[in-house]
């Protein structure tokens, strides 16, 4: 049976597609005129500091020299995550962020696709032997007032793209929590400590599965460090990360 957040989707999708025959195509960014849908302008392009190798491989955060092999940063062997690696698409700045907070605030699903390639990009190093596609959850209330979970978009898009098994609300987020935003990570991990929980009855074990757990921004950690306990107290095998953007801030980021 199809959630709400999966058909709202399949409407989104529906609509975008007639849009695509009767309006022309702009940036999904500063709305100037381009070639095709679904993309963003040179200009606006520029304006994105993607996240490439080298980088950490627990945390994703970007690392200043290449030593030829795996890499660990100085904050994932301080406090190493509860979550095996993480992955962004860039840094949280810039064009990204204002993108993501008209996706998250505004209303604006039109670049779910273009997320949805980049977050496929992303996440190809995490998806060896994957069985299973895991967005962060809001708590019901914040759902009925935002009306949509950003995460469950970039996870649906993701499971579309890759035939992977999506489950958009294995995870609930059982205590209202406080907004984050402007938190120290140790406010931010005693804010969601205890805040989410497997649904009463998954459909099915999730002991051995390996889950990509999805969400739109990586600040410090501590809501997808929070999320992946609660996944490995469960059984999981391996549980990876994979988000739109990180702050990659190396004393906020996993310290």
């Amino acid at each position: 049976m199809a959630t709400i957040a999966e058909a709202r989707g399949a409407l989104a999708r529906t609509l975008h597609r007639l849009g695509e025959y009767v309006l022309p195509p702009v940036c999904l960014s500063c709305r100037e005129p381009i070639a095709r849908h679904d993309a963003l302008c040179a200009a606006c392009w520029r304006g994105i500091d993607f996240i490439r190798a080298p980088l950490c491989d627990r945390l994703g955060l970007p690392m200043p020299y290449d030593t030829g092999g795996p890499m660990l940063s100085a904050a994932a062997m301080a406090s190493p995550p509860a979550y095996d690696r993480a992955r962004a698409v860039a840094r949280y700045d810039g064009v990204i962020r204002q993108l993501l907070h008209q996706f998250k605030y505004g209303d604006r699903h039109d670049a779910r696709r273009l997320f949805g390639r980049w977050l496929e990009q992303a996440s190809a190093p995490l998806r060896a032997d994957l069985d299973l596609i895991v967005p962060v959850p809001l708590h019901r209330w914040r759902l009925l007032s935002r009306r949509y979970n950003q995460a469950a978009i970039l996870s649906g898009e993701l499971a579309r793209l890759t035939g992977v098994r999506h489950d958009p609300t294995l995870l609930v987020r059982r205590r209202r929590t406080p907004s984050q935003v402007g938190l120290t990570h140790d406010q931010r991990r005693r804010n969601v400590a205890g805040a989410f929980a497997l649904r009463t009855r998954p459909s099915r074990p999730v002991d051995d599965l390996r889950i990509l757990l999805v969400d739109d921004v990586i600040t410090t950690g501590a809501t997808v460090e929070a999320c992946a306990r609660v996944l490995r107290a469960a059984g999981a095998a391996r549980v990876d990360v994979v988000a739109l953007a990180m702050v990659t801030d190396a004393v906020l980021v996993g310290t």
